[in-house]
């Protein structure tokens, strides 16, 4: 069941909680880079090495539970079509990383598909674990506490002065990169954004786009997440993050506040354009659905629209992805094709939606 939920499903089931600050905020992530003590990295283990680590998770987390997170289900990506790798990578699920270098590649996922781990990708094991809103703390809380618990089997590679070893240096120490996934179109049209990103870099943070390092800030959403893993503890790295996150946060929402005074008929006009289009588009090409969406999305919170739930936007984000798609369509498509089913799709689904509201 759960492979094909995996995969069938466009948002994951803690995606449809709402959380703290998620008007702006979409989700939190910790991610800890973990590897195996007296195990060559992967970039220099054999195959028998390898092959070795993917048998232990099979055999000791297959089928397990931690807490709330019931049945975790194995993943090998050599046994996936490319489709559905991709669907994974669209879900943030796995990484493009994992994906290109999957011959002995795995994922462990769980249920409700709020933790992943990643298992032979740079580093032996990469933990990812999620909550919906604003909720930096409690997923470092909830990622430690998993952590230990893959500990009491694993000896990690660690050292006294240096902590977590890990194949690129810029991990070693805490291995832990946090992340918030936040919607900022007022700070986009006001292009506040643009002198925003520097100074957010000098602080040591980086700024990326939906699916991170060297992707684009598709629908005005942008991953916000720490450089720097060694000399700071845990606490520290999220306290820094957190601090930044708030101040963007203020500058969103009085942005917003800003452009619905001074320029509100405007706004209304492009939210509801916006609207329009994607009701009633025969073809849509993925950056126009993209920015669309992103203003429907800022509609509905602003209360402009009101029949229709976040949860929609965050749905067809990830349905309107090429993976999915072609997973939805059982085939492969070309890019003409994929425009004309994404446009289907979307005027599909909010059909439905306004039907049932």
């Amino acid at each position: 069941m759960s492979l094909q939920q995996f995969i069938n499903e466009a948002i994951s089931p803690w995606m449809q909680e709402n959380g703290p600050d998620s008007d702006i905020v979409l989700s939190s992530r910790i991610r800890l880079a973990r590897n195996f003590e007296q195990v060559p990295f992967p970039i220099l283990a054999n195959q028998e090495d390898l092959d070795h680590i993917l048998d232990f998770f099979q055999q000791e987390y297959g089928q397990q539970s931690f807490g709330n997170y019931h049945q975790f289900e194995l993943v090998r990506m050599n046994e996936l079509p490319s489709i559905q790798k991709r669907v994974l990578v669209e879900k943030h699920l796995v990484s493009p990383h994992l994906v290109e270098h999957s011959n002995h590649g795995a994922a462990l996922i769980s249920k409700n598909e709020q933790v992943s781990v990643m298992v032979n990708e740079e580093d032996h094991i990469r933990i990812q674990l999620y909550f919906p809103g604003f909720q930096l703390e409690k997923a470092l809380k909830q990622a430690s506490e998993f952590d230990d618990w893959l500990e009491e089997k694993i000896n990690y590679a660690f050292d006294e002065d240096r902590g977590y070893l890990t194949s690129c240096p810029t991990n070693v120490g805490t291995g832990m990169r946090a992340s918030v996934m936040m919607h900022l179109p007022a700070l986009v049209m006001t292009q506040q954004i643009n002198r925003m990103i520097p100074a957010i870099n000098q602080l040591g943070l980086v700024v990326r786009g939906i699916y991170g390092e060297g992707s684009e800030a598709l629908g005005n959403i942008f991953q916000i997440s720490n450089q720097i893993t060694l000399g700071k503890s845990e606490t520290d790295i999220v306290e820094d993050l957190k601090s930044v996150v708030q101040q963007l946060i203020e500058q969103e929402r009085n942005a917003r506040k800003r452009i619905m005074d001074q320029s509100g008929v405007q706004l209304e006009d492009k939210i509801f354009r916006s609207y329009g289009i994607l009701s009633n588009s025969r073809i849509i090409e993925s950056k126009e659905a993209s920015k669309c969406l992103s203003d429907v999305r800022l509609g509905i919170d602003l209360g402009y629209i009101q029949r229709i739930p976040k949860t929609i936007l965050n749905e067809l984000m990830i349905l309107t992805q090429p993976g999915f798609l072609q997973q939805y369509a059982q085939k492969n498509l070309s890019p003409e094709e994929r425009d004309v089913l994404r446009a289907s799709l979307i005027r599909e689904r909010l059909k439905l939606e306004n039907k049932y509201s």
